[in-house]
């Protein structure tokens, strides 16, 4: 769980639209990184579990400059393909909603973590990079965070996470393929729409 929870903070620390056309990504997301620390920290109202202002914290911080039509593509692997133009609209809506709600849950459980930045390789003119990061939880060992960015013209895009060397979008492939096999995209769009409305509804 404390590596599931690190993957979910990390995915909120990495972006904010203030930065996006000025920084490069490594910069980008140490910067918003430690703005984010900063509000969580001192809102009393996160800290004690008020998942909606998280939300809205996530809503500002994070989705401008995630990339979930990609992030939905390589989750769903060769069977984005099979689904029509409305379909992977409202995929790409679902997943979207679905992380949101997550790690929304998780940063109202955030406490005393801090984040170690790593030197970042990134030749000339680079348009898809790795920034990795630490994070440094008290009593345990560090998690290796990794952000997959793109750059398009509106600034640099998240379109994967890797939290010791397991990728989100490919974490949830396997279960993508199941419920595509047995019903269809329609069927995966309706699973995911059920799992929003159980975590709004505060069910685990």
């Amino acid at each position: 769980m404390k590596g599931f929870f690190s993957l979910l903070l990390g995915l909120l620390l990495s972006a904010s639209s203030v930065f996006a056309q000025e920084d490069s990504p490594d910069a980008l997301i140490k910067k918003v990184t430690e703005e984010v620390l900063t509000i969580v920290r001192q809102d009393k109202d996160i800290q004690n579990g008020n998942t909606r202002k998280a939300i809205e914290l996530v809503e500002v911080k994070v989705l401008p400059h995630f990339n979930f039509q990609r992030m939905t593509a390589l989750a769903m692997g060769k069977d984005w393909n099979k689904a029509n133009a409305d379909q992977k609209k409202r995929l790409s809506e679902e997943f979207k909603t679905l992380l949101v709600r997550t790690y929304s849950n998780a940063l109202t459980s955030y406490r005393d973590q801090t984040i170690r930045y790593k030197p970042t390789k990134m030749p000339g003119g680079d348009a898809d990079v790795i920034v990795k990061t630490e994070i440094l939880q008290p009593g345990s060992k560090p998690v290796q965070l990794d952000y997959s960015l793109e750059k398009q013209p509106e600034g640099w895009k998240v379109y994967d996470v890797i939290v010791a060397g397991v990728s989100l979008v490919t974490n949830y492939r396997d279960t993508f393929t199941q419920e595509v096999r047995a019903n269809g995209v329609d069927g995966l769009i309706q699973m995911l729409s059920a799992k929003n409305k159980q975590l709004e509804s505060g069910k685990k």
